[in-house]
């Protein structure tokens, strides 16, 4: 048993005290589903060859992580820490991009690693589209990498069937992480304005959804255009709704911040370089505990063993909140789709601005009347706006003005930090325009009778502009 002032006293030095060190840059990693064109399973050999082509492209990227089959599933520059992977299965790739004080940089190095690869995928008859719901899912083999942490979050997510007796249910995706991608943002975030960036930010998630929505669960689904929220939701992280989505509370203060921590739950730690998943509890009931049985992967199959927990154990408490605090000293934000590929940028821009007009944008989100103070939360918003039609109490010139309010504050804060980011927001400024997002246009193209093969084409394309 570890009592909780030492509990306490570690989330703060994992989570909150990184936050005391005075940087402002800018982290980004953008996953992409691979499509075979052949309407066939992706080739898992291709995916291989396509590393290596990229390897031998760009000599400064050097194994980073490989599968228990030997095939190399992430490649790391040591120079800029850009990192090159696959993303729970080969199904998708992810490139993560080392922290950058301007956005230019970053999207230069991402449209060229982008723009090889795609055209190497394209040697085979595969290709990268920018939607965060592989369209060609139905084809693929749902396999995770055979590696430690993938094998061990899959088996987590498929452990649905042994909760029993609790207030939720489950979907039927727990390969999910193998078709849903997203565009995650990191930003350094002081400490002092730790909390306000929570609270403020959360509110803006409603906003975020009719902007950015973009996973259309094709043959299943034509309703709504964010379904990733759902999938994690209703999957195994979902088990304590506070692991994941939105706070739906305003922290008052840090030891506020704290406690939300202490209520989160946790399901899997090391020992001795492997992974052993166990129910998911909260984090000080299994602090509590004298011992904790659970499972750990040894030679293609899973075998029961017990752990004392340890402090340290807190390295491996992984909440998927919206809006995550990090060990770096950043606040991730992670609930956007994957983009279009032109627009990858979007995103962070739109983070980034805000970032520098946190006092205009809570006053902006507080004097709200047209979508709060109507009796919803920021979470059942979030909910309505990631359908395909505008709940009929929200007037829609009215929800598109306070959009492009919002995305003019951004642009106000990129134009404040001088680089020109601001170019970067234009595509929101589009959707906003024609009422759409890349969701809702996905849906009334098929509606409309455009094939899915040309929307795949289009939603993959890099733009020619910036």
């Amino acid at each position: 048993m570890i009592n909780r002032e030492l509990i306490r006293n570690r989330l703060y030095e994992e989570f909150i005290k990184p936050t005391n060190q005075k940087k402002n840059f800018i982290g980004i990693e953008i996953e992409i589903p691979i499509i075979n064109l052949n309407k066939k399973a992706v080739d898992f050999d291709v995916v291989h060859k396509v590393t290596d082509k990229f390897q031998k492209q760009y000599s400064d990227f050097k194994d980073d992580g490989i599968d228990y089959d030997g095939n190399v599933f992430s490649l790391k520059n040591k120079n800029n820490d850009d990192i090159v992977c696959y993303d729970c299965s080969y199904n998708n790739i992810e490139f993560a991009m080392g922290r950058e004080k301007d956005l230019f940089s970053i999207n230069d190095r991402f449209c060229d690693y982008y723009s090889f690869t795609k055209e190497c995928f394209e040697e085979f008859n595969h290709t990268l589209t920018g939607m965060g719901i592989n369209p060609y899912r139905k084809y693929n083999e749902h396999q995770p990498i055979p590696s430690e942490r993938y094998l061990m979050l899959y088996h987590h997510l498929k452990s649905f069937k042994d909760y029993k007796n609790i207030p939720m249910y489950f979907h039927r995706y727990p390969e999910y992480g193998m078709f849903s991608s997203a565009s995650q943002v990191q930003l350094d975030v002081h400490k002092d304005e730790l909390v306000k960036t929570i609270n403020v930010f959360s509110k803006v998630e409603p906003i975020k959804a009719l902007l950015f929505s973009n996973s259309v669960l094709f043959d299943e689904n034509s309703n709504l255009v964010c379904f990733r929220d759902l999938l994690w939701e209703y999957s195994t992280h979902g088990v304590n709704p506070h692991n994941i989505g939105m706070y739906d509370v305003d922290f008052k203060d840090i030891n506020d911040l704290q406690s939300y921590l202490e209520s989160l739950n946790i399901y899997c730690v090391m020992r001795d370089g492997a992974y052993i998943n166990f129910p998911s509890m909260n984090l000080m009931e299994y602090f509590n505990r004298d011992y904790v049985r659970g499972e750990v992967y040894c030679n293609g199959d899973y075998k029961r063993i017990d752990i004392t927990p340890c402090i340290d154990d807190i390295e491996y408490l992984r909440p998927f909140k919206f809006i995550n605090l990090t060990f770096r000293g950043t606040v991730e934000f992670r609930s956007v789709c994957t983009q279009p590929i032109r627009d990858s940028m979007s995103v962070a821009a739109f983070h980034l601005g805000l970032k520098e007009k946190l006092d205009d944008l809570e006053e902006l989100i507080n004097n709200d009347y047209i979508i709060y103070h109507k009796g919803y939360t920021a979470t059942e918003l979030r909910k309505l706006l990631i359908s395909n039609e505008t709940p009929s109490f929200i007037d829609k010139k009215d929800l598109c003005r306070l959009s492009k309010d919002i995305v003019d504050l951004a642009s106000l804060g990129l134009k404040e930090r001088g680089f020109g980011e601001e170019i970067f927001l234009n595509p929101l400024y589009e959707r906003i325009k024609k009422h759409t997002n890349p969701g809702r246009y996905l849906i009334s193209s098929i509606r409309k009778g455009i094939k899915l093969e040309d929307l795949i084409q289009d939603y993959g394309k890099l733009s020619n502009v910036y």
